[in-house]
Order: structure tokens, then C-alpha cells, then sequence
């Protein structure tokens, strides 16, 4: 059976949040470039830094990045060639590996921070008052168990 068709308000908000989503995402990643951080870098050292010292397992990484477990070993790959990050065998069962943010990673992290912050609130924030903000993540909580409750596994392999 096919769909009904979207209506105008509906097709005006889905295609407003898959833009204003490209052109957020693309600026800030202008923004982070002569840092020579990507978006996604810096979103798994972002992590890494949460999880603290003992870092966090590569597969953790890759879910919460929204990421197949081998595009984020690429990316892990590049992270660890430039010195941001090490992977360690896991203490916890031996078999898998943790990734776990270096001195370099934590500096570069430290500028990148301060920078995307910055930026976050000259593109995003500033743009929207209190109460903006506050409907937004109410927003976005209410539409979480809708996805997850549709998830068929596939959303791991997202890029972005």
C-alpha cells in the first residue's frame, strides 16, 4: 500500500532539518579545518575524552558515532597515525580493544573545544532564545524511543 503523500507542513520540516542539519554540520567543519580536526574526529575524541582515562571500547565508539564498526576503524586508523589516540587491547575481556585519547589528542581537543563552542553558539544557539532551546530538546527526546523503537540495527552504519 502506498503512502500518503506528505503534507506541506510535514514536507516543510522534515526538508528545513535536513538543511539547516548540512549547513550547521558543513560550517562547523569549516570552522574545525585549520585546527586539521574533522567533525568526526572531533566527535570521537569529544568521546573519548568523556569516557576519561581508561577510554573506551572501539565498538562503544563506533555506537555512539552512529558508525559501522569498520568506518570507525578508518577513522580510528587516522586518529591513531597522528598521534591523538591508541587503541590498547581491553583489559575487560582481552579480545576487543579500547581506544584511548593521548596527550596530543587531549591538546588538540583542549583548542577544538573552545573553537566549536564558540562556533556552536555564533550558528546554532544564538540563533534561538531560552525557550527555543528547551522545545528543541524536548523535541529531540520525544522523537528518540521512536527511533530506537524502529531500529532494526541499521542505524549503526550512519557516517556522519
Amino acid at each position: 500500500m502506498a503512502q500518503p503523500r506528505l503534507t506541506a507542513t510535514e514536507d516543510a520540516a522534515w526538508r528545513g532539518f535536513l538543511r539547516t542539519h548540512e549547513l550547521i554540520w558543513a560550517e562547523l567543519e569549516r570552522r574545525l579545518d585549520p585546527l586539521g580536526v574533522s567533525m568526526a574526529e572531533y566527535s570521537a575524541l569529544a568521546l573519548l575524552a568523556e569516557a576519561g582515562s581508561g577510554g573506551m571500547s572501539m565498538s562503544q565508539l563506533a555506537e555512539q558515532r552512529l558508525m559501522s564498526s569498520s568506518g570507525f576503524s578508518r577513522l580510528a586508523d587516522r586518529l591513531e597515525r597522528r598521534g591523538l589516540i591508541e587503541r590498547r587491547r581491553s583489559e575487560r575481556d582481552g579480545r576487543s580493544f579500547d581506544a584511548i585519547l593521548t596527550g596530543a589528542g587531549r591538546a588538540l581537543l583542549k583548542t577544538a573545544w573552545h573553537q566549536h563552542h564558540a562556533d556552536l553558539r555564533e550558528t546554532f544557539f544564538d540563533a534561538l532564545s531560552d525557550e527555543d532551546l528547551e522545545r528543541l530538546a524536548e523535541i529531540w527526546e520525544r522523537l528518540r524511543p521512536a527511533v530506537r523503537e524502529h531500529d532494526d540495527g541499521s542505524a549503526g552504519t550512519a557516517s556522519s
